[in-house]
């Protein structure tokens, strides 16, 4: 099909072939249905075909499975029959089996190439988020991304921001001033948030080198899109984690790369599974940037796919941004999923020949209904459609294939080391560390100065001389001033435990940058 992504259909009771038009593939799309009705190879099947057509593909692998895009399918396949003759059936005349381009990346590093992002790069809006922090917790948070700046310190790993959180912690009397209330409970809270998300394995994600946008885009020798597989079965342990650097990847798409209108073909595509992590307990300040990054980045040239059980789980306002949909089975055990059945339904441009709400409930494993935008970007009438299958290999990679794979991937070696910069962790250390000795060099000499002026004090009470009035007044003047500044000196550094120290270190390095 030409300048389409081929789907399906055909055969008996079933509508003409589906095919997704390339030209509309960035005004986004939904698959949804029950788990176990065939939503991850219709994800497979996608991105089989957008990356023939040049378009690299970027999707998360929550099972496993997806990571057989990069070997072949073979005849010796038990399914191999089914699928030959599901080809004949819906007139998929050129199917054969071959292996896609694919790049494995892992947020722990295990199962693909590291990926990594810096604090300052994820923000303080999302970072707020995975810590699911109070509105007076985000507060204090942006008041510590605001001081990084204005202080020039980078905020690249954990590290860097808990120890900026100390240094705005031990400076609150001051910054509460300029800022308003910083409390040393809700300080206290975050960074024991910081500890729990660290724990999760959230100390991989921040650092350095941070992904480059452009590994994501790339094509292969063939001009077949590469399609970049996030392994994403462990980092479902931690879904808030997960949720949160999706919609990072998300906003970084839209806020480097150029508007480019409307063109033939998407520059990337985005599959989001399991979306309905992304929405579950989120703010409402988080759900409308999800909906403005959904509606701007098609300008961008940036489809985003979202892949999740049931379309309710989609807030109404980005649920009809998605003009491309497939919809596998979906059950109604309850009075909530026969009303969750009959709304889905009436999201799709009718076709007289069939009930909608009917057919979602009937289409069995490897069967959806389907609607894709067609010219001007009108919505398709519903079809009831047979899902192509896959050329790929069903089900996921061996560990050893796994291995053989990334060993020969040419980004091997980029972000294999991580890299601890000069950052606002070194930064405060240094600080603090230049402070302590100016105060050690001050309490010296205090030290050496104190026996001095007891004998010189002790020598103009027992010498004898006799003094005049002018001469007497004059040093009476001096010797007070100078006995009560190193009085002040010694009886201040004496009286100071080890935490009032640091407090008065770090205290005085916002003002003395």
């Amino acid at each position: 099909m030409d300048g389409k992504v081929f789907v399906g259909g055909g055969g008996e009771d079933y509508g003409t072939q589906q095919g997704l038009s390339l030209k509309y593939a960035n005004r986004h799309g939904l698959i949804a249905g029950a788990t176990g009705t065939g939503k991850t190879v219709t994800l497979q099947i996608l991105a089989e075909g957008f990356s023939d057509a040049g378009v690299p593909v970027f999707l998360s692998d929550v099972k496993g499975d997806l990571s057989g895009l990069a070997k072949s399918g073979t005849f010796e396949h038990k399914l191999h029959e089914a699928f030959t003759k599901r080809a004949a059936t819906i007139g998929f005349t050129d199917y054969s089996y071959r292996a896609s381009p694919v790049t494995f990346w892992d947020l722990f590093g295990e199962q693909g190439h590291p990926v990594r992002t810096t604090v300052a790069e994820m923000g303080p809006l999302l970072l707020a988020r995975l810590l699911e922090l109070s509105e007076a917790q985000e507060g204090i948070l942006n008041i510590a991304f605001r001081l990084a700046d204005e202080q020039g310190m980078p905020l690249l790993d954990l590290k860097d921001l808990q120890a900026l959180l100390v240094w705005v912690g031990e400076s609150r009397a001051d910054l509460s001033l300029r800022y308003g209330n910083i409390s040393t409970a809700s300080i206290g809270a975050i960074q024991r948030r910081l500890l729990v998300i660290e724990n999760q394995g959230a100390n991989r994600l921040f650092g350095e080198p941070a992904l480059d946008l452009a590994d994501l885009m790339r094509t292969d020798a063939d001009g077949r899109g590469m399609i970049n597989i996030l392994a994403s079965d462990q980092l479902m342990a931690a879904p808030g984690l997960y949720a949160t650097f999706l919609l990072w990847l998300l906003s970084e798409l839209f806020e480097e790369l150029p508007e480019v209108g409307d063109p033939d073909k998407p520059k990337l595509v985005f599959f989001f599974d399991e979306a309905h992590l992304l929405f579950d307990d989120a703010p409402k300040a988080l759900v409308d940037k999800v909906e403005q990054v959904a509606r701007l980045i098609r300008s961008k040239g940036v489809g985003v796919y979202f892949v999740t059980q049931n379309p309710a789980d989609i807030p109404e306002d980005i649920l009809g941004q998605l003009g491309n949909r497939v919809q596998h089975a979906l059950r109604a055990f309850t009075a909530k999923d026969r009303k969750n059945l009959k709304l889905a339904a009436e999201t799709y441009r009718e076709n007289p020949h069939f009930s909608t709400e009917e057919a979602i409930r009937e289409v069995g494993v490897g069967e959806a209904i389907t609607s894709m935008l067609q010219k001007k970007g009108v919505p398709g009438i519903v079809e009831r459609t047979l899902i192509r299958p896959p050329s790929s290999q069903l089900g996921p990679l061996s560990k050893a294939d796994r291995k053989a794979h990334l060993a020969g991937s040419d980004l091997s070696g980029k972000y294999d080391t991580t890299l601890d910069r000069h950052s606002a962790f070194e930064i405060l250390a240094k600080r603090a560390e230049d402070a302590a000795k100016q105060a050690e060099v001050a309490e010296e000499q205090a030290e050496d100065l104190e026996p001095a002026q007891r004998e010189y004090n002790a020598g103009r009470r027992y010498s004898g001389t006799r003094v005049t009035r002018s001469t007497s007044r004059s040093t009476r003047k001096t010797d007070t001033f100078g006995t009560a500044l190193t009085e002040a000196v010694i009886k201040e550094l004496k009286g100071t435990t080890g935490r009032r120290l640091v407090r008065g270190i770090l205290g005085g390095l916002f003002k003395g940058r």
